[in-house]
């Protein structure tokens, strides 16, 4: 197999296939049609000790056929090859479901004049990717970087991807769209240290296009590096204590903000912010944005699961909170308009961030670090531990010690506590925004958080 294949979109069939079954649910008796069809296809090498561990191939090519009676509504699935076979049997047994569904005061399309008929070409398809030669090279390439580091004792593996992704969304008021992106990643993840006190961490980059990728080289003695610090981890009594977020793992907090002004949260009342929009939640100059609209960047699509083609979003301005994420349906619920959020789910849509990033702030984590007389740099965590009903956080966490604006040892198995409200109303933000993934924070600062030790 060549290490460099080029694949060619093939979606053309796919839409002219997705018109013609949604122009016959409307000629069969539902009052109006949608029909969404998820393509992807993904294959990664995982290397171990020098040797090739693993590999994985897989293909999807999901349909959902959706059907509008009145305010009734159904939605059945198949795969996209079977579309011409079992079209008209699939839309019979989808009408004869939606006759028989409850009504649903807000199940329907989207209107026609809010429907995208242009977007902008965003380069989300990199036509060149690595085939599997390139792959195992580049994995062991990833380890061998990492292990050819002194004190690093031990491989957890590497791994080397690349997967292709798109969608074809067609409704029978009248949009007609497809596009497709692809993605490369190279992680790997090594020990230092023996028997009881070994020590692990990794590094990895995730990217739309290959050329953009760092090296296999660099991401190895990364996580070489990262690993060597952990050694001879302690612990510190429970205290209460400043916080800095390395910005390898500060984006879950932003996370946690997405999934609570999830505008169908907001609607069921499931978020500990369903009252807030309006007001102060971060610090005044904070700003926390979403577009899908950005090149080359991994949560970009050109138009959302509604047909709206919508650009940037400010969630946060100023500290005070502007908006929630919303879909067509959510924004019906909250009798409000949809900001072009909507994400593909089962049997219809949910809302869902895109790229979403907080501005960075004036001081570099090393002006942060220099001005705490004690603290704690969080470089890992452990577990899931934020409740978006309540806001109660509380999660295992491990990283350094800071004593006198100094790093002074690496430290493990503790746990912050406390709530995400209060979290985020005194979040700092650093300068070091790096872009790595479709979520991402500079690293973030909080002047005192509880933390369970010994």
């Amino acid at each position: 197999m060549s290490e460099i294949e080029t694949v060619e979109p093939d979606l053309r069939q796919l839409t002219d296939d997705a018109n013609a079954l949604v122009a016959k649910s409307v000629k069969a008796g539902a009052d109006a049609a949608d029909i969404v069809i998820s393509k992807s296809r993904s294959f990664s090498i995982t290397a171990r000790l020098g040797q090739i561990e693993s590999t994985d191939q897989s293909e999807n090519d999901g349909v959902s056929l959706r059907v509008f009676c009145g305010r009734r509504v159904a939605s059945i699935a198949t795969k996209a090859g079977r579309i011409r076979a079992e079209g008209d049997a699939l839309i019979e047994r989808a009408i004869a479901m939606a006759k028989s569904a409850p009504e649903d005061p807000f199940a329907q399309l989207m209107d026609t004049d809010q429907l995208a008929d242009s977007w902008p070409d965003l380069d989300m398809f990199d036509s060149a990717h690595p085939g599997a030669d390139a792959l195992s090279k580049v994995a062991l390439t990833l380890e061998q970087a990492a292990l050819d580091t002194h004190g690093i004792t031990n491989s957890n593996g590497a791994s080397a991807a690349f997967g292709m992704g798109g969608m074809v969304l067609v409704t029978s008021n009248g949009f007609s769209g497809a596009y497709l992106g692809t993605r490369h990643s190279r992680s790997v993840s090594v020990v230092a240290g023996t028997g009881t006190a070994m020590e692990r961490d990794y590094d990895y980059d995730s990217r739309t296009h290959l050329s953009d990728m760092r090296s296999a080289q660099d991401i190895g003695k990364a996580a070489a590096r990262y690993t060597l610090q952990r050694l001879n981890p302690r612990k510190v009594t429970t205290q209460s204590v400043p916080v800095l977020f390395d910005k390898r793992i500060s984006a879950s907090l932003l996370g946690h903000l997405a999934g609570a002004v999830d505008g169908a949260a907001i609607a069921r009342g499931s978020s500990f912010l369903k009252e807030r929009l309006g007001q102060q939640i971060f610090r005044p100059g904070i700003t926390i944005s979403d577009n899908p609209r950005l090149p080359r960047r991994s949560g970009s699509r050109p138009f959302d699961a509604d047909g709206l083609s919508q650009g940037h979003l400010n969630l946060v301005e100023d500290g005070v909170l502007k908006s929630w994420l919303l879909d067509g349906y959510s924004a019906r619920e909250l009798n409000l308009s949809s900001n072009g959020r909507a994400a593909a789910a089962g049997s219809g849509t949910r809302p869902s961030a895109t790229n979403l990033w907080m501005e960075p702030g004036k001081d570099s984590p090393a002006d942060i670090i220099s001005s705490m007389k004690t603290g704690l740099i969080v470089t890992d965590f452990i577990g899931h531990g934020a409740n978006l009903v309540t806001g109660d956080y509380s999660r295992g966490v491990s990283g350094f010690w800071v004593e006198n604006g100094e790093i002074a040892f690496p430290v493990s198995e503790m746990t912050l506590a406390g709530s995400l409200p209060a979290i985020f109303a005194g979040l700092i933000p650093a300068t070091d925004l790096e872009i790595k993934g479709a979520t991402n924070a500079p690293s973030l600062y909080l002047e005192g958080l509880t933390l369970a030790g010994r």
